[in-house]
């Protein structure tokens, strides 16, 4: 016998997935990761559901979050490759911080974008 969907357990796992995601950012990408790790563990038994589209919206949201947080640190790089020059290192270093916390912040509202899209989405009980 099929469950509504307002009843089925996945439904709720769907949710506290989300919040975790959205909460994740305040804990280093901690809860992020166990997040990531229930998606993959549990999509094959959300297979042929509307949570499976949810499920690969969530690992892809965290995958293309990690993704520009990694991209956010690459100018700090070419702090190796300003030499004894303090104004030079002192540019690169701003230049660096100022593109890590602007890409950092906008992941960020990216992110919770993405999780309260997908909340809205599961609310009216539709696939992603």
């Amino acid at each position: 016998m099929n469950k509504p969907i307002d009843q089925d357990p996945n439904r709720s796992l769907t949710l506290v997935l989300y919040v975790l995601y959205i909460i994740a950012i305040f804990t280093g990408g901690l809860l992020a990761l166990i997040a990531l790790i229930i998606n993959y563990v549990k999509l094959n038994d959300v297979r042929g559901s509307i949570f499976e589209s949810h499920f690969i919206w969530q690992i892809r949201s965290f995958w293309w979050y990690l993704f520009w947080n990694v991209i956010a640190f690459v100018p700090f790089f070419f702090l190796f490759f300003t030499g004894n020059n303090p104004d030079l290192f002192a540019g690169v270093a701003l230049g660096s911080t100022i593109f890590c916390i602007s890409v950092i912040a906008l992941s960020w509202i990216w992110i919770v974008y993405r999780a309260i899209r997908g909340i809205i989405t599961l609310n009216d009980n539709q696939p992603i």
